[in-house]
């Protein structure tokens, strides 16, 4: 596919999974998130492989929701694929291995709380920026409070501010935050470990670390995605998503 959005390629053991929509900073549009989930069931059900890497092409990892066609048409079916996505990657039998050079944003950390290990390049930052919209970071806490504290989580979801690698990490968001320089070697160091490990074995461990995440997603995702679809409809986010669209796009 020439307009393809997302590319899969398998070395042996390793399946890495690229986000390559550059003109919307890799925003999670219909397309890309449909594109990510077919990426994701094809590498977990790939017998060789052992690892998934996600990463993106480009100088952003996410910057969340495609507001564009939010603010178009609304985000019912959009919510529930993020909400998706996160239980994809949580119960997939293979690790998922999140790799940030750049920035993430709202719906982007939402795949960060899904993943087993995020490694970060020590320059990257972060924001909840869903307040500043008339929105709520709904659909997202479900991985997000299985990884942050409490006391983290009401900061950064209310305020909206940006936080550094190093906050992320000591918050429980991300693994570890690393030189920027030095991130492709840490990535192929905790690439390797896994690949010593059994396929059951991991599948089974992950099934133990993972089962709150994931009940949490099965207990509370209808009501969050409802939650989320009638703020994005609103009025007061709908003025906000124009405002912030029209001051990006000027």
């Amino acid at each position: 596919m020439t307009n393809e959005l997302v590319h899969l390629r398998v070395d042996d053991d390793v399946a890495t999974i690229t986000l390559d929509s550059e003109h919307n900073r890799n925003a999670l549009s219909k397309q890309l998130m449909t594109e990510l989930a077919g990426c994701l069931q094809s590498a977990d059900a790939d017998a060789q492989v052992k690892v998934i890497v996600l990463r993106s092409a480009g100088r952003v990892f996410c910057s969340g929701a495609d507001l564009t066609e939010a603010s178009k048409g609304g985000m019912s079916e959009g919510t529930n694929s993020i909400i998706g996505l996160q239980r994809q990657i949580a119960a997939a039998d293979t690790p998922v291995v999140v790799v940030l050079a750049g920035p993430v944003r709202a719906g982007g950390l939402g795949l960060v709380g899904a993943a087993d290990i995020v490694l970060a390049a020590d320059s990257v930052s972060f924001a909840l920026t869903e307040s500043r919209l008339a929105l709520a970071p709904a659909v997202i806490s479900l991985s997000l409070l299985e990884r942050f504290s409490d006391r983290a989580a009401a900061e950064l979801f209310l305020t909206g501010r940006t936080f550094d690698a190093a906050e992320a990490a000591a918050a429980g968001l991300i693994t570890r935050a690393v030189p920027e320089a030095s991130l492709d070697d840490a990535v192929n160091d905790v690439v390797d470990e896994l690949s010593k490990a059994h396929p059951q074995g991991l599948r089974e461990t992950k099934t133990l670390l993972n089962r709150d995440l994931l009940a949490r997603i099965d207990a509370h995702g209808d009501a969050v995605a409802e939650q989320s679809a009638r703020l994005f409809a609103s009025d007061a986010a709908r003025e906000a998503m124009q405002a912030f669209l029209t001051k990006r796009n000027t």
